[in-house]
């Protein structure tokens, strides 16, 4: 398998190969589009999935359209959440947020214009394989797994009960609701559309998708405390927003020790999930471990 930063420079080298011309008239679209691609990221969501469809045995030019969608989709909620009605962030990885370089209602075109190109390449990409049935279908489950998540069932569930729980007294019910689903969502998203495009089997998929969901938790729990006693600089957003809005914040509810605390189990559990496979799954659990520890 390739490594993490291996993975993120492949994302990188073709991450607006599949943004389209739309001609002169649209130009300032996509210049939106790609300024919010391109001014950095972890690229942890299309890694995984590279990754997962090469652990499987898949083939990382076979799945790399569904990577680039999936960051595409990652990219465009990010410019939704940090309009003034949603978050209302000026910084998103320490540049101005779109609607700060482009106006507010071209970001919501350029978030438009992610999601509907990310709609076209999982769609249309399964196209290529109809001569072959079982790879066919191997590509439509993918794409299903990538839009149902990042759906009214999925993300978008999760963000709106993040904007709901503002106005709500936060209980632990409602946290993990928005944990499950405005974050693990697209992290679980990724990893089993990889291993779906390789054709893995059942218990593969089970194992993948308790450490995908346990990371995927852990990762908005250690953004919570991370908006509480991280970096400004680092994080290249503004700190304490949670507080300021009333966001379920579970270090808030539960405590920072305590947050501290869920976040290693879930780490722990993440890595158990996958132990059967031992050391062939080292990138996994490697990965799982710098998470946890992660500074922005």
């Amino acid at each position: 398998m390739h490594s993490f930063d291996e993975y993120k420079k492949i994302v990188n080298d073709h991450l607006t190969d599949l943004i389209g011309d739309a001609g002169e008239e649209a130009a300032e679209l996509a210049d939106a589009m790609r300024y919010s691609l391109e001014v950095g990221g972890k690229r942890l969501r299309p890694s995984l999935l590279l990754a997962s469809c090469e652990f499987a045995g898949g083939s990382i030019e076979e799945a790399l359209p569904y990577a680039l969608a999936l960051e595409y989709i990652h990219t465009y909620s990010l410019i939704h959440d940090d309009l003034p009605a949603m978050d209302n962030d000026d910084l998103r990885r320490g540049k101005p947020t779109n609607h700060k370089v482009f106006g507010e209602a071209m970001a919501i075109l350029a978030g438009d214009g992610l999601l509907s190109t990310a709609a076209e390449i999982v769609t249309g990409t399964p196209l290529k394989y109809h001569d072959d049935l079982n790879r066919m279908r191997n590509h439509i489950c993918a794409a299903h797994e990538i839009m149902s998540r990042a759906g009214a069932r999925g993300m978008i569930a999760g963000q709106t009960a993040d904007i709901k729980g503002e106005k709500l007294e936060p209980t632990a019910e409602l946290i993990r609701y928005i944990e499950l689903h405005k974050t693990a969502d697209l992290i679980t998203a990724p990893v089993r559309a990889g291993l779906m495009l390789a054709g893995a089997d059942d218990e593969m998929l089970d194992r993948f998708t308790l450490y995908a969901r346990d990371i995927g938790v852990a990762f908005q729990i250690l953004d919570d405390i991370l908006d509480i006693e991280g970096d400004q600089a680092l994080l290249g957003k503004t700190l304490g927003k949670d507080a300021e809005q009333g966001k379920c914040n579970y270090a808030y509810v539960h405590g920072l020790e305590a947050a501290k605390d869920e976040l290693h189990r879930l780490t722990a559990e993440a890595k158990n999930a996958l132990a059967p496979y031992g050391d062939v799954a080292s990138f996994f659990t490697a990965l799982a471990d710098s998470l946890e520890v992660r500074k922005y």
